[in-house]
């Protein structure tokens, strides 16, 4: 009876742990903050949309200064725009530069040097549980 019992338990745990694993949203580790940066990148500068949708999160918001207007647009209206723009190569010289960084939480600043201006887009990335994602991107042009 006793061993009846153990057996029983340890069954008990095994579905409990296997309904519990169950519900863990899966890792991509593809995903990860160079890889986030780097689609945004390839994405704005030289219209490569590969991934781009992956990196994205689904509540990220897209936000630009325009003078004294802050536009704001979510990711299905930055994805059409960007489909419109698919491979077309901008004429500027991009850097980037980690502005905070944490297990949890990314700042990058993403710099675009055009011959007049500067468009500079403050990206921000989580750790969402399910890879790295862009949560917003801010940019301001100078």
């Amino acid at each position: 009876m006793k061993t009846l019992k153990s057996i029983m338990l340890g069954l008990a745990l095994l579905i409990i742990g296997g309904t519990v694993k169950a519900h863990t949203p899966p890792v991509n580790d593809n995903l990860t903050k160079t890889y986030a940066v780097n689609t945004y990148i390839n994405a704005i500068t030289r219209g490569k949309m590969d991934g781009l949708s992956d990196v994205l999160d689904k509540s990220v918001k897209f936000s630009m200064l325009r003078g004294n207007d802050v536009l704001s647009f979510d990711k299905k209206e930055m994805l059409d725009f960007m489909r419109k723009d698919r491979n077309v190569q901008q004429s500027c010289l991009t850097s980037t530069h980690v502005v905070e960084s944490s297990n949890d939480i990314a700042m990058v600043r993403v710099d675009m040097q055009y011959d007049n201006f500067v468009r500079s887009n403050y990206v921000t990335i989580a750790n969402t549980g399910a890879g790295w994602k862009i949560t917003s991107v801010y940019s301001v042009f100078k």
